[in-house]
């Protein structure tokens, strides 16, 4: 319990500080991505949706534009301001939002036709329980989608070692067949993967990660020797001079019994 403790000071602190350039972050960039989600999910008018570790609410303000209501549940009191704040200018009013832990999830069996999570599994201790408790509060015959980096086996210890030197917070990148094992275990049906990459400059993604002092310089190097290699799982290249690098993203989708 002690180290849980620890891990969720260590997810809050992180979160806080990195709220608003999260929130902020153009949305120009990602809208191949929400593309994506929106139509893997096949979202409609007659869905209620919850998003796992909504962050700011991006993801589930976009997916409120098609449901018939989104909530949004997450642990850092930062980032749901984030999200109240990004609803009220976009004029939403199908978002309900709730601060709190997701293990349990605090919402009665069978509650949401659709439940979504994007960039959350490699922040918990326990990925499996809580796809576990998704897959609970999830009505018979809905939707579940997981969104979140997935590694090859032979890159993954790599990916978690320079990961978790940047982010604290993180704790291990899953590999995209411990996510289908998983998935199959917990007797999620009709399985679809998608896969796309989140492409940033290195220098700004150290400065909204907030790693601890002196990891800049270790990560910087790390990625230096890393381009044309490719060992890290980041695909690290150049772009005019600057490191760039992508994350790979999974898209889990299936349903619930």
């Amino acid at each position: 319990m002690a180290n849980q403790q620890e891990h969720i000071k260590s997810i809050i602190d992180q979160f806080t500080k990195q709220a608003v350039p999260f929130a902020q972050t153009p949305e120009l960039s990602q809208k191949e991505a929400f593309d994506l989600l929106l139509e893997s999910t096949g979202v409609t008018s007659t869905d209620t949706v919850l998003d796992v570790a909504c962050g700011p609410g991006i993801v589930a303000c976009e997916f409120a534009e098609k449901a018939q209501h989104v909530t949004g549940i997450d642990i850092t009191p930062a980032m749901v301001e984030q999200a109240k704040k990004r609803q009220n200018e976009k004029k939403l009013s199908n978002l309900t939002w709730h601060l709190g832990d997701i293990s349990p999830l605090p919402y009665s069996d069978n509650s949401f036709s659709m439940i979504i999570t994007r960039f959350s599994f490699h922040h918990f201790n326990d990925p499996k329980a809580v796809l576990q408790e998704m897959i609970r509060v999830c009505k018979s015959g809905g939707t579940l989608m997981v969104a979140d980096v997935a590694l090859p086996p032979e890159k993954v210890d790599a990916y978690n070692r320079v990961e978790k030197l940047k982010d604290p917070s993180h704790t291990r990148a899953l590999t995209e067949i411990e996510f289908m094992e998983m998935a199959v275990e917990l007797g999620i049906q009709d399985i679809q993967t998608f896969f796309f990459r989140v492409e940033m400059e290195l220098e700004a993604q150290l400065r909204s990660s907030f790693p601890n002092p002196g990891d800049e310089e270790i990560i910087r190097r790390m990625f230096r020797e890393d381009l044309g290699k490719d060992n890290l799982g980041f695909g690290a290249h150049l772009v005019a001079g600057a490191i760039h690098i992508a994350y790979p993203i999974m898209v889990l989708k299936g349903k619930k019994p």
